[in-house]
């Protein structure tokens, strides 16, 4: 395997430390992936890639094991160290070859257009910059290279849209590790200069009680 070009360290962003959110994370995250239909997703965002790809904010690395034969290579970026190790000991079960490494996904440590396609995957919620996140992801791939994102966002409803954005404003960053419900993931990826290929809105979980995060999107679109 080719190694990948690395930018000087001080250009890999602002340290990210969330210990006990981390912790909490990733307890809950592998529950529901086995129970709340989010293995499901993560496999369906990922089917048919193949090639480089980069992957943003890898968490505890739950993607790794739905990677498709024909990804050759998986960077994954994830800043938070605890969620890191826990990727590092996923990347070594995977099906495919994966390396972990630290860093932002607003300054991402690899050469501009080295990558066949990019993956964020509940990650635009938490970076603290979304446009600087998506002008990284855009550099690093190559010219009509797929972006697959898996995000929840703002409601469309305007009380659930008026809960969100007063969450964002006090209590939810605070308790969930910097993230945001009121985001707009669609239009950002727009505004960034991507094209959406295709893309349909759901909510999570389909049942019960409409949550601040229950708004989402999963599809691609193209550098």
């Amino acid at each position: 395997m080719t190694p990948t070009p690395q930018r000087p360290p001080a250009a890999r962003g602002p340290h990210v430390h969330h210990p006990l959110f981390a912790r909490f994370y990733a307890r809950v995250s592998v529950t529901a992936d086995a129970r709340g239909g989010l293995g499901a997703l993560r496999a369906e965002l990922l089917s048919g890639l193949s090639g480089r790809v980069v992957e943003v904010g890898a968490g505890n690395g739950l993607n790794f094991a739905h990677y498709p034969a024909g990804v050759t290579e998986v960077l994954a970026v994830e800043p938070e160290p605890h969620l890191r190790r826990l990727a590092e000991e996923a990347a070594r079960q995977a099906p495919v070859p994966v390396t972990v490494v630290a860093g932002t996904a607003e300054a991402l440590p690899v050469e501009s257009g080295s990558f066949d396609a990019a993956v964020a995957s509940l990650v635009l919620c938490t970076v603290r910059s979304v446009p600087e996140a998506l002008a990284e992801l855009r550099r690093v791939l190559r010219p009509d290279g797929e972006l697959r994102f898996f995000e929840h966002g703002a409601a469309d409803s305007p009380g659930l849209a008026r809960v969100q954005r007063g969450l964002d404003r006090t209590v939810w960053p605070l308790l969930f590790g910097g993230c945001h419900t009121a985001r707009a993931p669609l239009s950002e990826i727009t505004t960034a200069g991507f094209t959406l290929t295709s893309y349909r809105s759901f909510d999570l979980p389909d049942k019960g009680p409409r949550l601040p995060s229950s708004p989402c999107v999963l599809g691609v679109a193209r550098r």
